[in-house]
């Protein structure tokens, strides 16, 4: 066959409408102004400082007892409301349930004192006694992803508030492992690396350089421009995309504070898997918990490794605990939608359903 053929028949090949749209919405992507996130209908009903709490309704409510998300303290808690069709939030007020969602906000130069402690009691704990005060329950569920688990559990350890459920996600409970290059964790852990005068340089870590970090652990950023390009005839995809493009662009400061006892109790100590981290004079010892527990971890997490999450399982005193891991990313299975589905899949049966009036 002659290369003009061969030439003739590939351009043959080619579905025209389909390349048409796919660099069209490549261009999309290159011009126009980042989208806009319209959260799911909430109200503020707390704040401290820079932190906020919302309230967002149940569509239909179908469970008496309410939930309440917490997002890591290292990115903007977004991507769990992130647009309807994708939004964590959304999924779980149509499911039925009343959601109570806690922003950290973003801390100035004036926060760079605030504690792990601090966010733990100060912030968390009165934020989630204001939200079952406002719902008017005895108990609640508490959903913590990434961090966000991390320091949920460590609440439910040592709070007298009554905590129903437990879900964690992408949890880190085992910082002896982790994405970190090992030469760069055996530093931690060994005392080479400290970033004590870092942080008190800088008082608060500015949101560029806790971008930069992530790009750091995260050294081949090409794939999600891959996807783009091969998904990008699919403008349901490509909205979903820029959303996510958005959110990982857009991080958060951080208190200097915080980020010193992060990797210092952490990452270099581990004191939350060897039992001794304390937090405002209380001891965390995570055999303290005993409600119903739902860890699960995915499949192409880049960010926390299953070998962090487990740990969790054993150290627990629940006897309703399940343990699964789901296909795809550390924040895909919010994106798309199936973070709801699971976490309903499993408080559905634990959450009371509500009683309906006779007809």
């Amino acid at each position: 066959m002659s290369v003009k053929a061969s030439v003739t028949k590939y351009i043959q090949q080619i579905d025209i409408d389909k390349e048409t749209a796919r660099w069209n919405q490549v261009y999309k992507v290159l011009t126009e102004p980042k989208p806009d996130i319209v959260p799911t209908p909430r109200e503020i009903i707390w704040k401290r400082n820079k932190s906020s709490l919302y309230y967002h309704p149940a569509k239909e409510k179908k469970y008496q007892i309410p939930l309440f998300l917490v997002y890591s303290l290292l990115n903007k808690p977004y991507i769990l409301d992130v647009g309807e069709g994708s939004s964590v939030v959304g999924g779980l007020t149509e499911r039925g349930y009343d959601v109570y969602f806690l922003d950290w906000g973003s801390p100035g130069y004036e926060d760079r004192d605030i504690t792990l402690d601090n966010y733990i009691l100060d912030y968390l704990e009165n934020a989630v006694k204001r939200a079952v005060r406002h719902s008017g329950a005895k108990e609640i569920s508490m959903i913590g992803y990434c961090l966000g688990g991390t320091i949920s559990a460590i609440l439910t350890s040592i709070t007298n508030i009554p905590i129903k459920n437990l879900i964690l996600a992408t949890v880190p409970i085992d910082f002896s492992v982790g994405i970190v290059p090992d030469k760069w964790l055996k530093g931690l852990q060994k005392g080479l690396i400290n970033f004590d005068r870092f942080s008190d340089v800088y008082g608060v870590i500015p949101s560029e350089y806790m971008y930069l970090m992530f790009r750091g652990l995260s050294p081949v950023y090409m794939s999600p421009w891959i996807n783009l390009i091969t998904r990008a005839h699919d403008a349901d995809y490509v909205e979903k995309w820029r959303r996510m493009d958005k959110w990982t662009k857009d991080t958060a400061s951080f208190a200097g504070a915080s980020f010193k006892q992060l990797f210092n109790d952490f990452y270099k100590d581990n004191k939350l898997l060897k039992g001794e981290l304390t937090i405002g004079g209380r001891k965390v010892d995570l055999k303290n918990i005993t409600c119903p527990v739902f860890v699960f971890s995915t499949s192409r997490d880049t960010l926390v490794l299953e070998q962090q999450s487990l740990p969790i399982m054993d150290m627990i005193s629940s006897e309703d605990k399940t343990y699964e891991v789901f296909e795809g990313g550390h924040v895909s299975l919010a994106l798309t939608g199936m973070f709801a589905i699971f976490a309903d899949k499993w408080l559905a049966t634990r959450s009371n359903e509500v009683e309906k009036a006779p007809v």
